[in-house]
């Protein structure tokens, strides 16, 4: 069920009009690693989150290799020894302030996922790029569920013990991944109102803020503008609303913190700020 939610979730902000397969189906592709490698796989329908359903198709790279789980075990030249991600640094539904549900799980040797499809932007450019790993990880999904309505996405926190050089190159990486991605075309084939015409979209990423949470932290923010038919040259379609990425490093642990559509930049600064905290005991060395 975590899974079935993040998958939902993080094509959400960019599949936000296209029609989703039956409950039954998503479920069918959980699983924490084969997630990740559907992301790659759904994306090549890039959306602009429009109320009209429409799709700018794009053609996906090969999934990233996950390290071997080999690497994982032992203590690192400098005398580093890592140790499970303890539950009780994940944000809990208290401090959203809102009535939730808690979903967890923990995860070993998985990439330091900041966004997919950021990721994306790089393979169908046909550049080499691949995120940083980690030895431990822990997740928690935040839902809201009302009678006779699907579950509603609150929030999601990943966080990551990594190893020192990597935490020590994590944030340079971030910058170096967004460089080619600051104002992407995404071009193809678009389904609308029964007709198939060419548009492109433009996605763009960017870092709005540094340094307010942790050691280390960044506000990246994700627009996608509304599609132009690339015959006419006219626009159509709903504009989406930006999607907030809250990355925090306390010492070797790395939090990915998103939220749903209520969400706004400020709550996702402050929720940083609550992570990092939560962090500290577990942070080698803790604060």
């Amino acid at each position: 069920m975590p899974d079935d939610l993040r998958f939902v979730e993080q094509l959400h902000r960019d599949l936000l009009a296209v029609r989703w397969p039956e409950p039954a189906e998503i479920r069918a592709r959980a699983g924490r690693r084969s997630r990740r490698t559907a992301v790659l796989a759904a994306v090549a329908v890039l959306v602009v989150a429009s109320a009209s359903a429409v799709a700018v198709a794009a053609r996906p790279g090969p999934p990233p290799a996950s390290p071997p789980v080999t690497a994982i075990a032992g203590p690192s030249p400098s005398g580093w020894v890592p140790a499970e991600v303890p539950l009780e640094v994940l944000l809990g539904p208290a401090d959203v302030r809102t009535t939730s549900e808690a979903l967890t799980q923990a995860g070993l040797g998985e990439k330091v996922s900041v966004d997919e499809l950021l990721l994306y932007c790089h393979h169908a450019q046909r550049l080499t790029a691949d995120w940083e790993p980690s030895r431990y990880s822990r997740s928690v999904t935040l839902v809201r569920r009302s009678a006779g309505a699907k579950p509603e996405f609150v929030l999601s926190e990943d966080v990551y013990r990594v190893a020192p050089e990597v935490g020590g190159r994590l944030f340079a990486g971030i910058d170096k991944m967004l460089a080619p991605c600051g104002n992407w075309r995404s071009r193809g084939p678009v389904t609308r109102q029964g007709e198939v015409i060419d548009a492109e979209a433009i996605h763009r990423w960017e870092v709005v803020d540094r340094n307010f949470a942790g050691a280390e932290s960044a506000l990246l923010r994700h627009s996608v503008s509304k599609p132009r038919n690339l015959t006419t040259g006219r626009t159509f379609g709903s504009p989406s609303s930006p999607a907030g990425t809250a990355v925090v490093r306390v010492g070797d642990l790395v939090a990915v913190i998103n939220m749903g559509r209520g969400g706004t930049e400020p709550e996702l600064r402050r929720l940083a700020g609550v992570a990092a905290d939560r962090m500290c005991p577990a942070a080698n060395p803790p604060c």
